[in-house]
């Protein structure tokens, strides 16, 4: 099946290039391109993509309304949003995510992100570019008055690899990543992935970094 994307920036040339990588997937086309926020909220509606790709500094309405508009809990039609953008604020990342977005990628991450972003999209994943990974689960794992207690063998739902491999992911790294890592294929870790989501009863990738960070596997290296 073919993933329609709209493409909301108002740069030509980042349209242009986003255009020129997604069409050369065999499984995605792009099927619309907005100049603004309002433009891109109204293609939205009419062409019904699969997926919007959001820069967050557009004219007339921002990326971060249009995720709003297109992705909140009054969206009435809900569309996948991924924002795509040169700033990494941490503010327009959390408020980007509590819109509905399901991803939030740097314009200098590269292609292969954006491609892989698209397609976390589609499986209903949340993809963040690795560089911010780390400093946004800091700010969700807020520090407690006291040091939690240490947990025990049988307090923890996860497999020896199954923890290594939520410490991978708190770290940012994508599923070929994680693969590269422990010489396992994509396809496993991505298994791996969807069990562990499965056994903590979190909805993506930032709820097993929250948990890796909260519990304080990911403090420990």
């Amino acid at each position: 099946m073919t993933t329609r994307i709209l493409i909301a920036d108002d740069q030509e040339d980042v349209r242009n290039g986003f255009r020129l990588i997604l069409d050369s997937q065999p499984d995605m086309t792009v099927v619309g391109e907005a100049a603004d926020g309002a433009e891109a909220v109204e293609l939205a509606r009419a062409l019904r993509p699969d997926v919007v790709l959001a820069d967050i500094r557009m004219p007339r309405l921002d990326g971060l309304e249009v995720t709003r508009l297109l992705a909140g809990p009054t969206a009435e039609h809900p569309v996948r949003v991924v924002v795509v953008t040169t700033f990494d604020l941490d503010d327009y990342v959390h408020t980007a995510l509590r819109n509905g977005a399901c991803g939030f990628l740097l314009k200098r991450s590269g292609p292969n992100l954006l491609i892989e972003g698209v397609r976390a999209a589609m499986a209903g994943d949340t993809l963040i570019s690795p560089q911010l990974t780390v400093r946004l689960l800091r700010s969700l794992s807020a520090p407690r008055p006291a040091a939690p207690e240490p947990r025990t063998a049988s307090a923890d739902p996860l497999t020896a690899r199954e923890r290594e491999i939520a410490l991978l992911v708190a770290r940012g790294l994508t599923n070929a990543e994680v693969g590269a890592e422990l010489f396992i294929s994509p396809g496993t870790a991505k298994t791996h992935v969807a069990n562990i989501q499965a056994k903590l009863s979190v909805r993506n990738r930032v709820g097993i970094a929250t948990w890796a960070w909260e519990t304080g596997l990911a403090g420990r290296v």
